[in-house]
């Protein structure tokens, strides 16, 4: 009788043991994984791979909610969402390295770009030299050497940016003037052909 009164006390504190160890809060776990977020954040993958990075936010909103029913619960483990946790933190380390791989493709995007828009920009002196000078034409020329100043002004500022690692907003900026570019470029063309036919 005695050793079956002490099996199921040692049960009972067993299970106990175990229902306390999954009943703690896992705070631990929520501040890596909040940091581990906020680490992608720092890197930029809210901008340069936003929806990753969105998909980790929704992911640790997701655990806090389910979190914070169970808080309310007398028997509760948080196991379950300790996993959850622990996946969100490795996700963060899959989103930095997203976010380098986006960065770098980015720059070399934005660097080719520059390259050919300088090249075009040179073009387009030249085709300015050779464009039709009447009368109507003056204040159009006029208009067009000021873009082409200004696209080398422009293709400074770029390089500027680049230079501070604000990659996105140059990648941007050089997609932009390179349409300008390409549309002087044909205007240009189109107003030298005229005077040839």
């Amino acid at each position: 009788m005695k050793k079956s009164k002490l099996l199921v006390i040692c049960i009972a504190l067993f299970s106990m043991m175990i229902f306390s160890s999954c009943a703690k809060y896992p705070q631990t776990e929520i501040d890596v994984a909040k940091t581990a977020i906020s680490e992608t954040k720092d890197l930029g993958a809210d901008v340069y791979v936003p929806e990753a990075y969105q998909a980790l936010v929704d992911s640790m909103t997701s655990v806090e909610t389910k979190i914070e029913v169970k808080k309310s619960n007398f028997f509760k483990t948080y196991k379950n969402e300790k996993k959850s946790l622990i996946t969100i933190s490795q996700m963060s380390t899959d989103v930095k390295a997203k976010t380098e791989v986006r960065k770098a493709e980015l720059k070399a995007e934005t660097i080719e770009l520059c390259a050919s828009v300088k090249a075009l920009n040179e073009s387009n002196k030249d085709l300015l030299i050779q464009a039709p000078k009447g009368k109507d034409g003056k204040e159009v020329l006029l208009a067009i050497a000021n873009d082409i100043a200004n696209i080398d002004a422009e293709i400074i500022a770029i390089d500027s940016l680049l230079n501070d690692g604000d990659i996105i907003n140059s990648n941007n900026k050089i997609k932009n003037i390179n349409e300008i570019s390409l549309r002087i470029n044909g205007e240009l063309n189109e107003a030298i052909s005229k005077v040839k036919k």
